[in-house]
């Protein structure tokens, strides 16, 4: 159970620094306001990412003057399938977002980007020895459990 937690968050951090080169890019060819960003970013990408940029999306356009921090949080209290590394990058990104102009924004983003890019590469680095770490865990767990029972 360990190793699939393990691969989910390495997938998903993989997928944040997907949609935060997005919205780099576009910020910085197009400048399409924060809502439209949002929306667009959970086009390009799947799963709970993409969830988290719809509804972040849909949170921006219900406020009248919205607070892109404000907003994520409330996004991110309504979604509970997140692990905490991501969690904590996509916090960080919620106070970056529209506080700035568009130079201020991309060296956001970037900052954002980095750090998500620096922990999928803790978890890339000696990834098959730590889910071989996890199996062997679980199935002493496992044996644990039935000695416990007989």
């Amino acid at each position: 159970a360990f190793s699939l937690f393990y691969k989910k968050e390495e997938k998903l951090l993989y997928d944040l620094a997907h949609a935060l080169d997005y919205m780099s890019c576009d910020l910085e060819y197009r400048m399409s306001p924060l809502s439209d960003l949002c929306k667009k970013t959970s086009q390009q990408c799947d799963g709970v990412i993409c969830d988290v940029f719809a509804n972040l999306s849909a949170e921006l356009e219900q406020q009248i003057a919205p607070d892109a921090k404000r907003c994520m949080d409330a996004v991110l209290d309504k979604t509970h399938n997140i692990p905490s590394s991501c969690k904590t990058i996509l916090q960080e990104l919620g106070v970056s977002l529209g506080q700035f102009g568009i130079d201020g924004q991309l060296r956001g983003l970037e900052n954002v980007r980095n750090i998500c890019n620096m922990k999928a590469l803790s978890f890339t680095q000696n990834k098959d020895s730590k889910i071989r770490t996890y199996q062997t865990l679980g199935i002493c767990g496992g044996a644990a459990i039935t000695i416990l029972l007989i």
